[in-house]
């Protein structure tokens, strides 16, 4: 399945010169998140390569590295739609790194990379601060570099960096707001788990989530909110949480893996009747959706694509083309209905078994 939706994406960049990105209205656009220093959003199908562009990116004889901050699912679609387009234009990826979110790591990536004098470097910056003295380097040596998510501290777009390519976190928010309307009837009292912490991505759809909840659905109240910055600390923190207030029947937790500790603080205390809403697809929790357990639903935005849209935002800037600061791919919700069409959209592969033998598929 993974190398027919590889084939199908590299046969419509040459007939059609974009992939489906960022299908955003006109409307939803002015109420996007806007960029690291305030830019407003572009979504990505418009970030588009001419067959003469392509022509010149392919005689050019660039060279990319991908500079990650950490691993998993999100990640290789990230690469994987990035490395397609690459691989189109005849782009060598010359490394590919891993920064277990260690910022030391990431700055020791760079060395390394630039010592391979790429064109390019895609990269998710761990930390905005430290992120900053790590790339400088790369900047220094003109590197053309495009960033996933996250700015670094004192970097502008058309300076330090190209643009900034990202999912519609706002809108993200939004749509967890109404997953949790859905999951839990349209009212009830809820707890609210957010991640504590200057991050430009995860602020953005949490702050967009509890905004919308407040102003859009009066018959619900949060009647709990509590912070983490480490992922083991959610099973203590959904604990304390169901302890204070036994009320609650829905909670919000900022990503899927932060998820995984709340739902196990939930099968400990018996609380089958509480539904959890979250964002990002991952096997634990999505597993845990098909066989309508506590994990009720995600929104989530599609990796492949912002590594599409990454790699062309570079080869355009490399042309000499204007390329927008801030730009934004499509969000979707996923609930048990649509996991296996959520894997196969945002990650280009099939679900894990066991969540496809569940479905009966």
């Amino acid at each position: 399945m993974k190398k027919i939706f590889m084939l199908l994406s590299c046969v419509l960049l040459v007939a059609n010169l974009t992939f489906a990105t960022g299908q955003v209205t006109a409307d939803e656009q002015s109420a996007l998140a806007k960029g690291p220093n305030g830019e407003s959003a572009t979504p990505a199908r418009e970030i588009v390569l001419t067959p003469e562009d392509m022509e010149k990116a392919k005689a050019a004889g660039y060279k990319a590295a991908l500079l990650w901050a950490g691993s998993g699912e999100w990640y290789n679609a990230l690469s994987d739609g990035a490395e397609e387009v690459f691989k189109e234009l005849g782009v060598e990826v010359a490394i590919k790194s891993d920064a277990q979110f260690n910022p030391e790591r990431q700055a020791t990536d760079v060395e390394t990379c630039l010592a391979l004098k790429p064109d390019i470097i895609l990269t998710l910056i761990v930390d905005p601060v430290s992120g900053a003295r790590a790339f400088q380097p790369a900047v220094d040596a003109g590197v053309t570099l495009v960033l996933a998510d996250n700015g670094a501290d004192g970097y502008y777009a058309g300076k330090q960096y190209v643009a900034v390519v990202t999912g519609d976190h706002f809108g993200m928010g939004r749509i967890a707001a109404e997953l949790m309307s859905e999951a839990i009837g349209g009212k009830g009292k809820i707890g609210y788990i957010y991640h504590d912490a200057d991050y430009f991505v995860t602020n953005n759809r949490d702050q967009e989530f509890k905004r919308t909840i407040e102003s859009k659905y009066p018959e619900i109240e949060i009647v709990a909110e509590a912070g983490f910055t480490e992922e083991p600390k959610t099973e203590e923190v959904a604990s304390a949480m169901l302890i204070q207030h036994p009320e609650i029947t829905g909670i919000y937790v900022a990503w899927d893996v932060a998820a995984e500790g709340v739902i196990a603080a939930l099968r400990g205390a018996g609380r089958d009747d509480v539904k959890v809403v979250s964002h990002d697809l991952g096997a634990t929790n999505d597993l845990d959706i098909v066989m309508d357990g506590n994990m009720y639903g995600k929104a989530i935005d599609n990796p492949y694509d912002i590594g599409v849209t990454m790699a062309k935002a570079a080869i355009l800037h490399l042309l000499g083309k204007e390329t927008p600061p801030f730009i934004v791919v499509s969000s979707m919700k996923v609930t048990k209905d649509n996991v296996v069409e959520a894997w196969e959209t945002a990650l280009r592969k099939d679900p894990p078994t066991n969540v496809l033998k569940v479905l009966g598929k």
